[in-house]
């Protein structure tokens, strides 16, 4: 059973975790790889509103996405934009990518190599990694601007597409760990994180929703 305190913590952190960046149209939109295809939808549903003329996918596979994507999380991605009326000629895969400095590291390289100029990137990710996806952008790809994307929802709309209420709060504590420590391993800038997100993050770890933790032996 889980705990009002530790679901009113969970709302904290999933706000927190969310930009809140008005849209706007970018250069490009790039959907990072997940087991989550609603990033594919959003993404497509973006390019046809005019918010950015070129869609790149990235992903390669993991222990979490093999079974559902076989081919791998940049090819399913472009799968589903071309089942949902997107031009091939609008989209651009990148299949190397196991985690999301790589995401960003590896957009770049291709889109260097595709000759596209890049002053903005709509980056898209699930909606409990806005902030991480942003911070490492910025860390990795410092002279263009970021705009933060994701599927618009609620935190209870969310656990009840996951299905399992425990791993949502887990996910949620393991993304704002990362962004606590990863500065500092020089993965991401550093966010100003509040003094109520930190305590609701260490009550949830006290509660033991720490499945998605980084240890000392990771």
């Amino acid at each position: 059973m889980i705990s009002t305190q530790a679901w009113a913590d969970t709302r904290r952190l999933w706000d927190y975790h969310q930009m809140g960046h008005p849209l706007r149209p970018c250069s490009v939109a790039i959907g990072l790889g997940s087991h989550d295809l609603g990033v594919a939808d959003t993404a497509v549903d973006l390019y046809k509103r005019g918010m950015a003329p070129l869609l790149v996918f990235t992903g390669a596979t993991s222990s979490t996405t093999r079974a559902r994507m076989p081919r791998g999380e940049a090819i399913h991605y472009r799968e589903r934009a071309l089942e949902l009326g997107v031009p091939g000629s609008a989209v651009l895969v990148e299949t190397q990518a196991r985690n999301t400095g790589d995401n960003i590291r590896f957009s770049r390289v291709v889109l260097e190599e595709a000759g596209v100029d890049v002053s903005s990137v709509l980056l898209i990710s699930k909606p409990y990694e806005e902030r991480r996806a942003y911070a490492t952008a910025r860390k990795l790809w410092p002279d263009v601007e970021i705009v933060s994307a994701s599927t618009p929802m609620t935190l209870d709309e969310y656990v009840v597409s996951i299905q399992d209420p425990r791993l949502v709060i887990d996910m949620l504590v393991g993304a704002l760990q990362r962004l606590l420590i990863y500065p500092d391993q020089g993965f991401m800038v550093a966010q100003p994180v509040p003094d109520d997100v930190r305590e609701a993050y260490e009550r949830l770890c006290r509660e033991g929703f720490t499945s998605r933790l980084i240890t000392a032996n990771t």
